[in-house]
């Protein structure tokens, strides 16, 4: 795949996550620094953790500050108040561009935190692939969570992980057979699927049920 078309790849998801966390800073009430920040940390979060990971020095989010730059540009245009507005307003359609956003971005940086595994790593097994696929997709949603006090997406929504986790494997496995093209593209069409399915149909891992009796201090 040519470097054009990652970078369109990885713009997209950094225009997807930054919508994400700039409209979750805006529901927090949080002024336009707030969403400027929580913007740019989910669309460049998983991949500064990534590229920490692999020894990329310095990471990409300040060799090429282009991700940052849009993801700020993309918070700032959320901030304007007709645009959150008419998002707030409208229930399902804020819900579902959520879901859009966040399920494209995960896709994306998913299957980019791979191709930048077997890029820049001299023997990528299996499991560094996978788990850098998926720090790359999950990562800047956790950091969002935790800047804005809220329990991580990942651990109480729709199958979340699992998705980027299949959509992983599928890109690696296709990676090996068919070549890099075909594998970006069907790790990232299996995440969305597979996140679009599971909001819809409300897919969840199961959950503990605390006793009653149990108290935290």
């Amino acid at each position: 795949m040519s470097n054009m078309m990652i970078l369109i790849f990885e713009l997209i998801g950094t225009v997807a996550f930054a919508a994400s966390g700039a409209i979750t800073a805006i529901s927090k009430r949080m002024d336009i620094l707030g969403v400027a920040t929580l913007g740019i940390v989910t669309a460049v979060g998983g991949g500064f953790i990534r590229d920490i990971i692999l020894g990329i020095t310095p990471p990409a989010t300040f060799s090429n500050p282009v991700y940052a730059i849009v993801a700020f540009l993309v918070s700032v245009i959320i901030f304007i108040p007709s645009v959150h507005r008419f998002l707030f307003k409208n229930h399902k359609f804020y819900d579902y561009v959520m879901l859009i956003m966040d399920s494209l971005g995960l896709g994306v940086f998913t299957v980019a935190g791979i191709q930048t595994a077997m890029h820049h790593s001299d023997s990528p097994n299996f499991f560094l692939l996978i788990f850098v696929g998926m720090v790359t997709g999950i990562g800047g949603g956790v950091m969002r969570d935790v800047l804005s006090k809220s329990t991580p997406y990942i651990f109480v929504k729709h199958f979340y992980a699992c998705a980027s986790f299949f959509g992983a494997i599928t890109c690696i496995i296709l990676w090996k057979f068919f070549g890099e093209q075909i594998a970006v593209i069907s790790g990232t069409t299996v995440v969305i699927i597979l996140r679009m399915l599971a909001a819809h149909f409300r897919w969840s891992l199961p959950k503990a049920e605390p006793d009653e009796n149990i108290t935290t201090k």
